[in-house]
């Protein structure tokens, strides 16, 4: 008896790219700062004497072969030696040098510190980014993009889902936006997010929002395909549908 085949799958649509976590580029002379650290730790002014004598002494060695001209992390040790022994010559008598009590040091740990919690934050709104992305492709691929409320942060998505796209504009994505904002849906119901959308959007979905605003003061209730119209208006001429959209605003009674 012949084992069957497996069933056919049918295709699916390959997952977006895994977001990567920002390395941090090496950095040369840190490095070297470092090094000088750890080594200096627990010296007293005369070992660190000695020390810098002898980085100075590399560093003309150094200086004599063009191939370290461009080197960054030995020019770094030697600075650091430096300030090292001018902080222990103007410290009390037997004082030794501990990186724990080093203004500076504690100064660039802080810095450090900061720059880390950025790049976590920024990778988690990397990730939150790219799985609203693929919540919206699946209500895309299934016609129901139209009943998602607007999330906020949407705009990056919005860039998001262009740039998987290969740069070509999301004609349903920027009309669900657009209908979004004329029509306070989901976190454009805040005049502040509506706002901030303003220096988020493109201008034709700007433009966009402004005349289905404007549309829907005239015929309220009015669905967005019945206003379809007004996004082919706006991606041809999103200069002309702003004018439009301004004029339509003086001529309402209760004016802007």
């Amino acid at each position: 008896m012949t084992t069957p085949w497996p069933p056919r799958r049918t295709a699916r649509r390959p997952l977006a790219p895994r977001v990567a976590a920002p390395s941090e580029p090496a950095d040369p002379a840190r490095i070297g700062r470092r090094v000088v650290r750890r080594r200096a730790k627990g010296m007293d002014a005369g070992a660190v004497a000695a020390a810098l004598e002898d980085a100075r002494f590399d560093a003309r060695q150094n200086s004599r072969h063009e191939d370290l001209a461009g080197d960054v992390r030995g020019p770094a040790e030697l600075a650091e030696w430096q300030r090292i022994d001018q902080m222990l010559a103007a410290a009390p008598a037997g004082a030794v040098y501990d990186p724990d009590t080093d203004d500076v040091v504690q100064a660039e740990l802080a810095v450090e510190v900061a720059a880390a919690a950025a790049r976590e934050a920024e990778l988690r709104e990397a990730v939150r980014i790219a799985a609203r992305a693929n919540h919206l492709q699946v209500l895309r691929d299934l016609g129901t993009l139209d009943q998602a409320e607007p999330a906020e942060g949407d705009e990056a998505v919005r860039d998001e889902l262009t740039r998987r796209a290969g740069g070509y504009v999301q004609a349903d994505v920027d009309a669900w936006l657009a209908y979004a904002l004329a029509a306070h849906r989901g976190h454009f119901r805040d005049p502040a997010a509506r706002e901030a959308a303003a220096g988020l959007l493109t201008p034709p979905v700007l433009a966009h929002a402004a005349l289905l605003g404007e549309l829907l003061c005239l015929v309220p209730g009015a669905g967005a395909s019945q206003l379809a119209f007004a996004a082919r208006l706006a991606a041809t001429e999103p200069e002309a549908v702003s004018a439009l959209a301004a004029f339509l605003t003086r001529a309402r009674p209760e004016g802007p």
